[in-house]
């Protein structure tokens, strides 16, 4: 047999290694291998499992730090670093509710992330009852003085999980309307859809000015009980103990991984997750699952050949609390040249729909992504694409192009700050789907020449 020598150079060479290359970065190919993908549950299962919880700011959230980069660089990925950054920290303290009268028994509680503390000896009061944040808002200011406000609501499981906007002003702006009327604690029931008599906690803020007060959320059962009590008509009173504590400014982290692209010219793609999770449990769906997904994604892009731009994985530090590490990224890459921000940080069930914020000069790849996505049961009909929390800065600083993998959320928020976020509640068939879907997506952004720079802003 004849051995034929073929040696190519200059422009013929060139043209085969492209040929090769688009080959190599198929849609089709590479989402059929990403449908066999063991890497996202790995990371998840290795997360929850060696680490555990990793509260922004503790010794817990440096071990995972330390984890996530020996993890990256075993997976071969290029310039893993940790970038350190500085931010205040809030820590849990005990924390137990009961009604003292007319119907004594323990509730189950959890306190809000920046609550007051109680003191040890706690407090007790009578409640103030109110169906909505409204009902609280429209009593004059020291109305409520030397009583616990509690407020109830009603969200329901949806899929695009909107529930959590239309009630989450209970959590996030309710302790300080509290406060302006006068009450010396406040308690909520939880914003979640779960009927466990788990807690969700939560961050929030008092404004600027505004006296901090103990902030506690009931389980919705021992919620809902509350409020069956409070409707019989006899005052109600409830003895609060909640310790938390602020402990200063402690150092948080983000930490990025890149697979470096041909051609340094083009802007990046970044796709991000957060690393830390409440303490109340492993944090698997918030948000293990999405730096696994994110990253088995990127690890596909790179086994099959150096993408044309590069794609830089983005592990964000302390976005429970404050949204510290996005912030902080954004501040650290003011010159980075970055093209399209995407993110997963809604649990770990299938990818239903898929969102754009593209120039009119992409509209072909949106059209390409739709079609590709088509086999893996997502829709491409939506919202404009707005970003996660942890690229929300570094998209507004640069007018960024903008994708969305919309995850069906009708389960999300009956684990979501929860202790039962935990590494059982991961379907791997679902979280295999993210992968195929989020694969799909960057082997056609990663390696396509097309402008993503959106217009100016109006």
């Amino acid at each position: 047999m004849t051995k034929t020598t073929l040696l190519l150079t200059g422009a013929t060479a060139l043209l085969f290694s492209n040929a090769v290359l688009a080959e190599s970065h198929d849609p089709a190919a590479i989402q059929a291998k990403a449908l066999e993908d063991n890497l996202a549950y790995e990371i998840t299962e290795g997360l929850t499992t060696e680490v555990g919880p990793r509260q922004a700011g503790t010794e817990a959230e440096a071990r995972a730090r330390d984890w996530s980069v020996k993890k990256l660089k075993a997976l071969g990925f290029q310039n893993v670093r940790n970038e350190p950054f500085m931010m205040p920290t809030w820590v849990r303290g005990d924390e137990t509710a009961e009604v003292t009268g007319p119907y004594p028994q323990k509730m189950h509680i959890t306190a809000l992330g920046n609550s007051a503390s109680t003191g040890d000896t706690g407090i007790e009061a009578e409640i103030a009852y109110f169906d909505s944040l409204a009902a609280m808002q429209a009593v004059p200011d020291g109305s409520l003085a030397g009583k616990i406000a509690f407020v109830t609501h009603d969200m329901h499981r949806t899929q695009d999980g909107s529930g959590y906007g239309t009630y989450g002003p209970v959590r996030w702006n309710g302790p300080t309307v509290a406060s302006k009327k006068g009450a010396i604690a406040y308690v909520i029931k939880s914003i979640g859809t779960d009927y466990h008599r788990n807690p969700h906690t939560g961050n929030m803020n008092f404004a600027e000015g505004v006296k901090p007060i103990p902030a506690g959320a009931l389980s919705l059962p021992d919620a809902d009980n509350l409020e069956r009590m409070v409707k019989l008509g006899k005052p109600v009173t409830m003895k609060l103990v909640m310790t938390p504590k602020n402990i200063g400014q402690q150092e948080s982290g983000n930490v990025i991984a890149e697979v470096t692209g041909r051609d340094p010219s083009k802007g990046m793609i970044l796709v991000a997750c957060h690393l830390d999770s409440w303490d109340l449990a492993t944090g698997a769906f918030d948000d293990a699952a999405g730096c696994g997904i994110v990253t088995a994604a990127a690890k596909k892009i790179m086994d099959h050949g150096q993408p044309l731009r590069t794609i830089r994985i983005l592990w964000a530090g302390a976005e429970e609390v404050g949204l510290w590490g996005g912030k902080a990224y954004a501040k650290a890459h003011t010159v980075s040249k970055h093209a399209i921000a995407m993110e997963s940080d809604f649990g770990a069930d299938k990818v239903w729909r898929v969102e754009f914020k593209l120039p009119e000069t992409a509209e072909d790849v949106q059209k390409q992504i739709a079609q590709a996505l088509l086999p893996l049961g997502i829709g491409a009909f939506g919202p404009p694409a707005t970003g996660g929390a942890d690229v929300r800065d570094i998209i507004a600083s640069n007018n960024l192009a903008v994708i969305d993998l919309q995850q069906d959320g009708t389960r999300y928020f009956d684990l979501h700050h929860t202790p039962d976020d935990t590494l059982d509640k991961i379907d791997p068939d679902q979280v295999r789907q993210n992968v195929a879907a989020w694969s799909t997506v960057l082997s056609i952004i990663a390696n396509s020449e097309t402008s993503f720079a959106m217009p100016p802003k109006e």
